[in-house]
């Protein structure tokens, strides 16, 4: 480490970088990058604090038998998978689902919309997480034509009564977007491509988003004004560095239910 570096540094950072974490990001690279040893393992400190918190909320939603619903919402590749995998990794994995619905069956096509997420939602004790939910018809679906513009229109004027009535069966109701800019977007669909354990997770949506850019905008601008409603309120995470989004999307959901802290 360069001498004018370490002088910059306080004692805890030092301590940090010192211990068996630090270390392993210090030399993770043939290049050392104090700054980004130090960030990172910051990082993994604080989000092994949050997750050892969340088993404790997940206590509460247990021996309460309460029901939680969280929603991740954002533009192809802003980082919602993660944020959610980081979230599961250490709470019981008998009292969650993750939901990430595929296109629907043609039974399904002909059922009220929201039926297939209904089916989905949580049992008493049990917290559920929509990689993409319900939301998909306010922005994914008409941007790229999958439905009609009467179906959108019905959809928005059904929404948030059926988030009412989800929240009035006592079910806590959380909804994330995760917020890129349209650079980062092509950084990580060029990352994506590149990599042979990635590649799988292009889609011909994904293709598409980059050219329909503006589109996604002008219905998630809608989707926001209909729909941030005062007991539903969209909580937006500025996601272009995926460990800072993990870490306040964590924070989100220890400070809005109101578990035994």
């Amino acid at each position: 480490m360069k001498a004018e570096v370490i002088k910059n540094l306080s004692d805890a950072d030092l301590e940090l970088l010192n211990s068996p974490l630090g270390l392993k990001y210090l030399f993770a690279d043939k290049k050392t990058d104090v700054a980004k040893a130090l960030r990172l393992a910051n990082y993994e400190t604080r989000l092994r604090d949050l997750q050892a918190e969340l088993i404790k909320l997940q206590e509460w939603v247990i021996s309460g038998n309460r029901k939680v619903v969280v929603l991740f919402e954002g533009r192809d590749a802003a980082g919602k998978g993660g944020a959610i995998r980081r979230i599961t990794a250490h709470i019981n994995p008998r009292q969650y689902k993750i939901v990430a619905l595929p296109k629907p069956t043609e039974e399904e096509a002909g059922q009220w919309y929201f039926q297939r997420y209904v089916n989905r939602l949580p049992k008493p004790g049990e917290m559920v997480f929509f990689d993409r939910s319900w939301y998909n018809r306010a922005v994914v679906e008409p941007v790229n034509g999958f439905c009609t513009e009467a179906q959108y229109q019905t959809f928005m004027s059904e929404v948030n009564d059926f988030e009412r009535m989800i929240q009035n069966a006592d079910t806590y109701l959380i909804k994330f977007y995760f917020s890129i800019s349209k650079e980062e977007q092509a950084r990580r669909f060029a990352d994506i491509k590149s990599s042979p354990l990635k590649r799988w997770k292009m889609t011909p949506v994904d293709e598409a988003a980059q050219g329909l850019w503006d589109e996604y905008t002008r219905y998630k601008e809608a989707m926001f004004t209909k729909t941030n409603t005062d007991n539903a309120p969209w909580k937006i995470i500025q996601a272009d560095q995926k460990t800072s989004a993990r870490l306040e999307a964590l924070e989100h959901v220890l400070e809005v239910l109101p578990y035994d802290k």
